[in-house]
């Protein structure tokens, strides 16, 4: 990936294990690959000339030989996220429609005199 991509993220965990991703969700093969052409590629400004110290990312690893420039994945991935965000929004209606009628039946308990 374009690490010097304004839109690059890295995150390093204590296990060893480092995310990287694209903040605009442009990069399907992340972390191996932006796209030749991303509509989203802007240059990082704040660390132009700046000298990394030991605390840069690791390497990363090479990429599996299933990565390639294959416009499959993308849609894969992105039919896999959208199946999540409807599975996340039906679960949230599931959530507000409980806690209406909690709230309902703890009107009628306040104000019900029996």
């Amino acid at each position: 990936m374009r690490q010097d991509c304004k839109h690059y993220q890295s995150r390093s965990y204590p296990t060893g294990d480092t995310m990287r991703k694209c903040a605009l969700d442009l990069a399907p093969e992340a972390p191996w690959h932006c796209p030749a052409d991303c509509s989203g590629y802007e240059p990082r400004r704040a660390d132009v000339n700046w000298a990394y110290g030991s605390l840069i990312t690791p390497k990363t690893p090479e990429p599996p030989p299933s990565v390639g420039d294959d416009p499959s994945v993308g849609a894969l991935l992105d039919e896999a996220e959208d199946i999540i965000n409807r599975a996340g929004e039906a679960i949230r209606d599931d959530v507000d429609d409980e806690r209406e009628r909690e709230a309902k039946r703890a009107r009628r308990r306040r104000w019900w005199p029996f």
